[in-house]
Order: structure tokens, then sequence, then C-alpha cells
């Protein structure tokens, strides 16, 4: 049979087959060994085959194939440093949820989402949740923040959930297509789940007067917003560590680095210090970012890029 992950426990997968009926399924020992680099061998969104059998007087799949992924959104393993772990596969668009205070998204973690979701061209739209939170010397970070991204090409949304500020941008903006959810533990993806489609009705819970509910997403776990939406939701990271990615390909996943690069007097140009490097010469001008050059030299050091 043939099946969609609609979510993943670690040992336990439900699967939607394709008549419709959901399944418990595990997986095939092989197959967790020829996945052996990423500590989740199957993910949301995955199409697999799977196989159902009698275990204990109930049936069971096991979980035979992965068919090939057309993308998918990876990070560095928080405890074990040499593997990765996939979020989600088969994404039209990520999600990117942030919140400058209760908590802080930082520059930094924004932008190692962005490279691990431009490395597969998965289009990404910035929420900026609790627009209703700040106050008005606040608002001028928030902005210079969001005209960062927006300058770039990036689709930038302020949101409030208590407010139901641009749902209906939102709404429009995702109608057809499997969303991921992403960001920090705290920053409200739960409450845009529920404002999207009330009827799932999702735990969050209250952790104090300024934050608007904490979620409670233990699991990546893919909802049918409508017959035509899908939206994986996925649980709360701190860190978002960057593995497999060639050094020299690095700058391809900056949007201003690659529109720019053909500027540079070398064709291999790292932009670190090579004469004549237009990306530098931007940098010093202001019409790139000091944050993303930052973000962009921060990655480069890290010891789980492959060099060549």
């Amino acid at each position: 049979m043939e099946g969609k992950v609609y979510k993943s426990t670690g040992s336990w997968y439900l699967v939607k087959a394709e008549d419709d009926n959901f399944y418990e399924c595990k997986i095939k020992g092989k197959l967790r060994l020829s996945e052996s680099s990423s500590t989740n061998p199957v993910v949301v969104g995955d199409i697999v085959n799977f196989n159902l059998h009698k275990e204990e007087n109930r049936e069971i799949g096991i979980i035979e194939k992965i068919k090939d992924r057309k993308n998918y959104i990876l990070r560095k393993s928080v405890n074990l440093s040499k593997q990765t772990h996939i979020l989600a596969s088969n994404i039209d668009l990520l999600l990117l949820v942030i919140t400058l205070k209760d908590p802080i998204t930082t520059t930094s973690f924004i932008d190692r989402f962005l490279v691990a979701a431009q490395a597969y061209s998965i289009k990404s739209i910035l929420i900026f949740n609790k627009f209703d939170i700040y106050k008005k010397n606040e608002l001028k970070s928030l902005n210079e923040i969001i005209n960062i991204y927006k300058k770039i090409g990036y689709q930038c949304l302020t949101f409030s959930t208590k407010d139901e500020l641009n749902l209906e941008i939102l709404k429009r903006s995702i109608q057809g297509k499997t969303i991921m959810l992403g960001g920090h533990s705290g920053v409200g993806k739960t409450s845009i789940v529920n404002l999207l489609s009330p009827s799932l009705k999702l735990r969050v819970s209250s952790i104090s007067q300024h934050f608007q509910g904490k979620h409670t997403t233990t699991y990546a776990e893919l909802f049918e917003l409508d017959s035509e939406t899908e939206l994986i939701d996925t649980p709360g990271i701190k860190g978002f560590g960057l593995i497999n990615y060639h050094d020299h390909e690095l700058g391809d996943y900056f949007p201003e680095f690659l529109s720019n690069k053909g500027g540079c007097k070398f064709s291999n140009c790292m932009h670190l210090n090579e004469p004549n490097c237009k990306i530098k010469y931007l940098i010093e001008k202001g019409d790139i970012s000091q944050s993303r050059y930052k973000s962009y030299l921060q990655i480069l050091d890290s010891n789980d890029l492959k060099h060549r």
C-alpha cells in the first residue's frame, strides 16, 4: 500500500493510505540502517510504501520504502553532532514564525532556517507574530528587521493571533499548498494553526501575560486545513545547526549574494578577503545587511560545513 506520513513519534508513524484510512506503522529494520546518518529515517510529509501485518491481535503497517522526496528541511541533530534531523519533507511553503521578544528570535536563527529552505528551493514567508505586544519604541527595531528581509525578496507579514491581523492575507498565501510551520517554542505556531483551522482545537498553554501561549507540540504532525491545503506543525527548536553544506556554495543560499556575485573579480569568490569583491563593496555601501553577512561568516565557520 502507498500513503503519506501524517505523524511521527520517532518509533511509530501514522500513515494515511490511498483508501483514506489511517494506519499505525513501524519501520522495516533494513530501512532504518540505510538511513543511518539521520536520526529520523521517515518524516512527516514522506510518501511511503507499506505492508500490513498482524501483531498482537491488531493490524499494523511495516514501512518498506520511502519514495523520492522533492525537498526537505534539514538541520544538525542536537545530541549527535555528525547526524542530521529532518523536520519535514515535500514542502511547498515554509512559514517561519518570528518574535522579537517573549521569546527573542535572533537574525542568526532566521538566516540559518532560511538557508536550509533556500538550499532546496522552498519558498518562505516570514511571520512576525505578537505584533500587538510591541511598544512604540520597539516597533522601530521590528521594522528595521522586516526591511532587511523584504529588500532581498522575502514576503513578510506582521501578525497577531489576538487581533487576527493579516489573517486573510495568510490564508490566501497558503491556499492549495503543503506548508511547514517553523520557529522557536512560544512564538505562537499552534495558535496560528488554530486560527487557520478552528475545528482542530489544538492545545495551547498560557505561560505569562506577555506570551500569547506556549506551543505544546511534541511531534511533527500534518493537518488538513481543507481539501487542498495541508499544514505541518513542528516542535519548537532552540537552535538551528546547519550540516552537509559545502562552504563554496553557501553564498548561493543568500539571495542577495547570489544575485550580485557576478560582479566579483573571481568566480569562486568566498566574499572574505578577496580583492574586488562585489558583496563586500555592497556591505560597505549599506546595500547588503551587516547582520546577514555576520550570519554568513558564522555559518562558514561552523565545523559541520564540508570543505573542498
